[in-house]
Parts: structure tokens; C-alpha cells; sequence
């Protein structure tokens, strides 16, 4: 028999803003404005062998134009790959 345990977790979440801040020469005046954001990284490249691949990583149906799609998942070429079974 498996013992079941329910535990309480409590989650705290810091946020902070980065701020550029421009001084004017000569007139002492400061202008604070948020920096712009940080660029993100270009999302990994995503490739399924097979569409039991896909399926493990909770990926289906992936439809054409999304991240992992490929013709060899689309066996009836209409746009939907993995979308039996």
C-alpha cells in the first residue's frame, strides 16, 4: 500500500524593474524611465522522429507553422501532424 502525504508550500515571488536614468547637462533635470527589457533567447529548435515522440513530450496534435511540426508527422498532408491515436 503507497502512503499519500499532502504537504503546504507557500511560494514567494520577487519581482525588480531595471531603470535607465538620463541626466540633462546643465539643467540638473533627471529623466527615470524603465530600461527596455532584455531580448529572449530564440526558442530551442524542436524536432519529433515520430509521433510517439511527440506525443511523450505533450506536444500533439502539432499543426503546421508550430514549433516541432514536420511532414513526416502528417501522414494525410492536411496541415495536422499526429492527430490519430
Amino acid at each position: 500500500m503507497e502512503a499519500t502525504e499532502t504537504v503546504e508550500v507557500e511560494v514567494t515571488v520577487t519581482a525588480t524593474e531595471t531603470v535607465q536614468e538620463t541626466v540633462s547637462s546643465g539643467s540638473g533635470s533627471t529623466n527615470r524611465e524603465p530600461a527596455p527589457p532584455a531580448p529572449q533567447p530564440a526558442p530551442a529548435a524542436e524536432y519529433y522522429e515520430n509521433c510517439a515522440a511527440a506525443r511523450a513530450a505533450g506536444a500533439t496534435p502539432i499543426y503546421e507553422g508550430q514549433p516541432g511540426y514536420g511532414r513526416h508527422l502528417d501522414r494525410d498532408g492536411d496541415g495536422v501532424g499526429c492527430e490519430w491515436g
